[in-house]
């Protein structure tokens, strides 16, 4: 490994503990996403304090050495490591471009739980893609609508999950949103229904449920924030 991707595994394992890593093992461990990883029992606190040292420690990485420590910790299947992998994309996401959205949609295929996937797409795709030119833009809305009418649920769900950070802001194209819920909906669309009170269930394992739960994520955050802004399925 590299020196900074030694650093970041040795720290988190120091600041795990057996406790936690059972109860990981116990709750992710779980999900079907989670049953193939293992667990250091490390807190998400100390997992960003770890990458906050780490980005001290070796300061000045550029963005290939940013992608290629990410893809270096997360080749290991080890909760925490894959979480750091996140955290440091979120933290040097303006370094990020088009191209990096490859090794993204790798790494959302692999993740198959909310508390990895989730984070990639509303804290890391979404920002990549709005910071890009107009050109980078409409390549990257491409990957994005391929996402959609993707079989796998976890990229489905990143597409519906990436405008988010947006669309919080009070921007955010809502229009491309209510598209994409409608797409992976499909036949159900006419028949969803939600309610402004029920919050979506971050730790869903179902497949179909975890796509329609990203559709609820938005709705309910959107009810809150912006309630002038309206989704109504196909056949209301």
């Amino acid at each position: 490994m590299s020196d900074a991707g030694d650093f970041i595994d040795l720290a988190l394992q120091r600041e795990g503990s057996w406790s936690r890593a059972e109860a990981l093992r116990y709750g992710l461990g779980k999900n079907p996403g989670g049953g193939g990883l293992g667990f250091y029992g490390a807190s998400v606190g100390a997992v960003r304090g770890t990458v906050r040292d780490a980005g001290r420690r070796y300061s000045g990485l550029a963005h290939d050495e940013i992608t290629a420590l990410s893809s270096e910790l997360w080749a290991v299947p080890v909760f925490e490591r894959r979480l750091a992998a996140v955290v440091l994309l979120q933290d040097n996401v303006k370094l990020l471009t088009n191209s990096d959205l490859t090794r993204l949609e790798g790494f959302i295929r692999e993740a198959r739980l909310p508390d990895l996937a989730d984070p990639l797409a509303v804290d890391v795709v979404g920002p990549l893609v709005d910071g890009l030119d107009v050109l980078g833009r409409v390549r990257a809305d491409s990957v994005l609508d391929r996402w959609v009418r993707e079989p796998d649920p976890w990229l489905r769900r990143a597409a519906l999950l990436s405008p988010l950070m947006a669309l919080r802001a009070g921007a955010g194209d809502w229009d491309r949103f209510v598209r994409h819920a409608r797409a992976v909906l499909g036949e159900d669309a006419a028949g969803f229904t939600f309610d402004s009170d029920t919050e979506a269930d971050g730790a869903t394992t179902d497949d179909a449920a975890a796509v329609r739960d990203a559709v609820t994520r938005v709705l309910a955050e959107m009810a809150k924030r912006r309630p002038e802004l309206q989704f109504t399925p196909v056949g209301r």
